[in-house]
This record gives structure tokens, C-alpha cells and sequence, in this order.
């Protein structure tokens, strides 16, 4: 798969990539970048060549936070980079090892390319040659494409920096070091799925347009949207196994759990250190969810959450991620690494380091406990709505039915509305809404022959179903207007509540009337009854109160931030749906 250049990007020219990238590590970063004619090294700035093993890792720019983002108390001592997506040359390695090796020698984490085995070990023959103890771990966890003889190294690479770190802050030697982390090594897996490759600077927009996945027979629009994924893309966009078409996020973690075989031994060595300890079926996993470099935070979460549920929380030890650990420049997809749970393996990931790049591993389900399952039954406002019965003619019922109904009716007219102001969505929380105190009423759950009781679940309802802020603001004016009212319903002054509704949504909502929110409708409708006026009158007030809201500029809420020009014109969504609740109230009830 050719990668084509982002048309949209901050970075510099392929040639100014490394220097511009470098120049920003060492100004955000607690390292020394070491720049000679032999080519360029990250060294921890505390790091002093002594008697710890020196852990030095690197390979072509693109991935980062791998490598340097690892250098760090507790992870590398140094790290190498190639240009974007090319090795380092052997010289600048050779230099790292001179720069942080000491009597104790050190470790070299490679992963499994041909650049990077070929130029780190000749730096290791010539740094053993000058009498520098030097140990290497090759890291090939890739297993994408299991008819390869040579599997790339991957995410799975960080990992090791991890053990290996901390076996050498633990005094270990290097031989010991080299030999536990390859041990290790050789049992992870690592595959990756990409949506879209890395954009790489300075190349040409060459990629093929994927073609789009047919919808169901009849043209109608799939429920989700179809698009073709490559799963084992590599990380310098090599090609991948296959093409797959996900749907989801789970279907893309199903994809990459099928090739990971997670109760399969890797390899014969894999079997044989495993132990007796059971079957691989059996054992406690170590789990990496790693960002290739295109995908947002959200999209990260729900990967995540779509991964443990798939392998099973139970069977994992340590979840780590979601998170960049090594990436491919913006590419638009993901990786899973698993490993088997050891003991070594456990304690390592659970030290701390300094390192910037290094994410904590969480244990899924730790957080979970008897006291959360205590406090949410459920809600405060499904039980005291279940304690209300209705009025024995049934008319304020009728007539809240019928508000709630025109509310429904208007969802699409109310979202436009927003949608030219705002976020577009008042119409469907309202609705929203208007639902929730719908299917209340209709299953005999709420009525108002106690209008506290009453309005107080209302308040409830919409707190807890209504979302936005428009249904927290609703749920204060029905929990104020609540404690304003008389219990029997014959008693009700049903103004004076409003009022304090009113006046408890402009304390809290920081608006006041002309500030072009749904206030402009409530005021004038609350004037107008207090002043003895029908409720068609209200009704009537609150419309033009609406009406008015076109000619007003928003002082408060999220309209505030929409230009004035935008807003000129266009009632606020808010405001209409007062009215239309209002207008629907007053013609079943008068």
C-alpha cells in the first residue's frame, strides 16, 4: 500500500522531519540529544555510565513515542533515530553505546528488520572490539503473516524496553538481562489493522481509493458503515496479510483476536516455557492496545472496551493502553500485543518509571466494588414517580400527555432550528424528554393528584433521561417549582411555582430574560398569568416571547459562542419548544 501525503499537517519537509521533531524532544523532554558527524542519539539527562546495565534501543523516525519517548529512569538509557522510517546509521549507534555504557556493558533491544539488525549488530561487533560489554535482543513479535520467516518487530518492542529497564535498575547483569527479555520476547504477539496508511512528508498522494463496501439489497443505507481495513499493515506501510471489511469497533477486534490465536503456543520454544503451569487456554495475559497514530480518544476507549470484553477480563493480569506506544505517523488504525502473565514480566510493568511515553498498566475490574452496586438499585426518581397516582378526572394528566406529544411531534422542526445555532440536537432532547414523562404516565407511574410529588419525579426523569443541559435546567425548574407547591392539587398555585422554577433556572443557568434562551418564553408566560391572564394567554405570550428571540443576540449558553450574524434571524430552539409546550397544554386544557 503506497501512503499518501496528508493534505492537512504540521509537519515540515521529509528533510527538516528529524532535526524539527529532535529540537522539540529535547525542549519537552527531560534528555540530551547528542548531535555529531557520526549521526544523532537521546540520552537520558541523569543517566551516568557506571555499574547498571545500559539499555539502549532505536530504529527510524514515524513511531514515535517509540523510542525516545522511553528513554527514562526505569526504561532506556538511550535511544537511536534513523530518518522517517529508515534505520540508524551504525555510527550513531556506536555513539549511544559509548555515550552511556559503562563497566557493566549493555543491552541493544532491536526489532526484527533487516536496517536494524544489520547496522545495530555491526555496532556491536565494533563496540565489543573497543571492549565494551555488549548484549542484544532481537524482538519479532509480529504475527500478521505466519508464512514470513521474518517477523517484524512491533509494539510488542516496548514491552521489553519496559523489563529490560527495570532488570537493569534491579542490578542484573547484561548476559541475564539479554537472556530474560529474548525469553520473553518470544512469546508475545503483536498484529496491527489500518483504516488508512501513514501519511508519510514529502510524498505524492498515490494511494488507491478503497472501493466502497455495497450497502443491503435495495439500496437502503447500512445501520453501520462498511469500510475496508488492512489487517497486518505494517508500520513503514508494508503490505499486510489481507484486506477485511469492519463494520465496528468490535468487528475489528474480533478480526485481530482471530489472528492473534491467544490459546495457540506460538512456537515449540514458547510450549517449552510456558511450563507445567497449565495450558496456554489457562494463563493470565498481559494486554497492549496501541494507537498507530490516527485514532482519536474515543476511538481508543471504545477499542479498548470492545478488547477486554472479547478476551475476557478475567484472563487479563494487565490491560495497558489505549495508548501510543509505537506509532506510524497519523496512520489511522491499531495494534494488540498479548503476552503470557509472569511473574518477572508483572513486576516490571509495575514499577515506575520516568520515562514520558510509558502508559501504567491497569488491572480490568479492579476499581469495581459491593459499595458501587449499592448506591444504583435504582433511581431516586423511578421510585418516588412510582408513588404518585393520577387525579381522579384525569385532565392534568390528558393535558401533560399532549404537551409531551407536540413536543415529539416537533423534534424535527426543533433540531433545524438548533442545528443553525447550535449543535442541532434541541429537538431530540427534548423529545427525549417528553418521551421519558410519556412512557411514565402511560405505565401508571406518575400522575398528579400530589403535584409536589409529581413535578419532584419529573425533575427526577429528566435529570437522569432527558441529557444536555436544557434537561438539567428543566429538572431544576420542576424540583424548585416542586418545593413551591401545595401537595393537593385542588391547592395548587401553580404561578407561584412556575415562578420559582423560573427564578431557581436563572440563578443557576446564569440567564436572564433578552439573553435569547429558553427564559424569553418562560418570563412572559409567567407575567401573563400572574396577572390573571388565561392559560391560552400564557400560552400566546410565550409564543411571541419565541418569536422575539430572532432579533436577539445569545448571552448565554452555547448560542453565545455562535456569531451574532449566524443567530440573526433564527428563534432559539428553546424558547419554541416552551412555547409549543404551552400552546399544547392550553388547548387540552381550556
Amino acid at each position: 500500500m503506497t501512503a499518501p501525503q496528508s493534505s492537512a499537517s504540521f509537519n515540515p519537509a521529509r528533510e527538516d522531519f528529524l532535526a524539527q521533531m529532535l529540537h522539540g524532544l529535547e525542549a519537552s523532554q527531560h534528555v540530551h540529544v547528542l548531535r555529531t558527524d557520526q549521526g544523532t542519539a537521546v540520552i537520558d539527562a541523569d543517566h551516568r555510565p557506571g555499574s547498571r546495565v545500559a539499555v539502549i534501543s532505536g530504529g527510524g523516525s514515524g513511531h514515535e513515542p517509540a523510542h525516545a519517548g522511553f528513554v527514562g529512569q526505569g526504561m532506556l538509557s538511550a535511544a537511536v533515530p534513523g530518518d522517517i522510517f529508515s534505520s540508524p546509521p551504525v555510527s550513531a549507534v556506536l555513539q549511544a553505546i559509548r555515550a552511556v555504557t559503562g563497566d557493566a556493558g549493555c543491552v541493544l533491544v532491536i526489532k526484527n528488520y533487516t536496517g536494524d539488525r544489520l547496522n545495530f549488530g555491526l555496532a556491536a561487533e565494533r563496540a565489543r572490539a573497543e571492549g565494551y560489554t555488549v548484549e542484544t535482543v532481537l524482538i519479532a513479535d509480529d504475527v500478521a503473516l505466519p508464512d514470513v520467516a521474518q517477523r517484524r518487530g512491533l509494539a510488542g518492542t516496548v514491552l521489553i524496553h519496559k523489563l529490560a529497564g527495570h532488570l537493569a535498575w534491579e542490578g542484573v547483569s547484561a548476559a541475564e538481562i539479554a537472556q530474560r527479555a529474548q525469553r520473553v520476547a518470544e512469546r508475545l504477539r503483536t498484529i496491527g489493522l489500518a483504516l488508512e496508511p501513514a501519511h508519510v512528508p514529502g510524498e505524492a498522494d498515490q494511494a488507491e481509493e478503497k472501493p466502497a463496501h455495497p450497502g443491503p439489497a435495495g439500496g437502503a443505507a447500512p445501520e453501520a458503515v462498511a469500510r475496508h481495513a488492512e489487517l497486518g499493515l505494517g508500520i513503514h506501510n508494508e503490505p499486510g496479510a489481507h484486506n477485511v471489511v469492519v463494520t465496528s469497533a468490535a468487528g475489528a477486534i474480533e478480526d485481530v483476536l482471530a489472528g492473534l490465536q491467544l490459546d495457540a503456543p506460538r512456537d515449540a520454544s514458547s510450549t517449552e516455557a510456558a511450563g507445567s503451569g497449565g495450558s496456554e487456554a489457562d494463563q493470565q495475559l498481559v494486554v497492549m492496545l496501541n494507537d498507530l497514530g490516527g485514532c482519536s480518544a474515543q476511538e481508543g476507549l471504545i477499542l479498548a472496551g470492545a478488547l477486554a470484553e472479547q478476551v475476557g477480563t478475567h484472563r487479563i493480569s494487565r490491560f495497558l493502553g489505549p495508548s501510543r506506544f509505537m506509532t506510524s505517523l497519523d496512520m489511522h488504525g491499531f495494534s494488540v500485543t498479548v503476552a503470557p502473565a509472569d511473574a518477572e514480566l508483572i513486576a516490571a510493568l509495575d514499577t515506575p518509571t520516568l520515562a514520558p511515553g510509558w502508559r501504567t498498566p491497569t488491572v480490568p475490574g479492579a476499581g469495581l466494588s459491593a459499595s458501587a452496586e449499592a448506591i444504583a438499585p435504582s433511581t431516586a426518581a423511578e421510585a418516588s414517580a412510582a408513588e404518585v397516582p393520577a387525579t381522579a378526572e384525569g385532565r392534568i394528566e390528558e393535558a401533560v400527555l399532549a404537551a409531551c406529544r407536540a413536543l415529539v411531534a416537533e423534534t424535527g422542526p426543533l433540531d433545524e432550528l438548533d442545528r443553525r445555532t447550535g449543535d442541532g440536537d434541541a429537538g431530540t432532547t427534548f423529545s427525549a424528554g417528553a418521551r421519558t414523562v410519556i412512557d411514565a404516565i402511560d405505565q401508571g407511574h406518575l400522575g398528579f393528584s400530589d403535584p409536589r410529588a409529581a413535578l419532584g419525579a419529573v425533575a427526577g426523569l429528566l435529570e437522569s433521561r432527558m441529557g444536555g443541559s436544557s434537561g438539567v435546567l428543566l429538572a431544576i425548574l420542576c424540583a424548585a417549582a416542586a418545593h413551591d407547591l401545595a401537595q393537593d392539587s385542588a391547592h395548587a398555585e401553580w404561578a407561584s411555582a412556575l415562578g420559582a422554577g423560573i427564578e431557581a433556572v436563572g440563578f443557576h443557568g446564569g440567564a436572564a430574560e433578552g439573553d435569547r434562551t429558553m427564559l424569553d418564553a418562560l418570563i412572559p408566560a409567567h407575567r401573563a398569568l400572574q396577572q390573571g391572564a388565561s392559560l391560552r394567554a400564557a400560552a400566546q405570550a410565550a409564543r411571541d416571547g419565541a418569536n422575539a428571540t430572532a432579533d436577539l443576540t445569545a448571552r448565554a449558553g452555547r448560542s453565545a459562542y455562535v456569531p451574532a450574524e449566524a443567530q440573526s434571524g433564527v428563534q432559539d430552539a428553546g424558547a419554541v419548544a416552551v412555547a409549543v409546550f404551552f400552546e399544547a397544554l392550553a388547548g387540552q386544557l381550556e
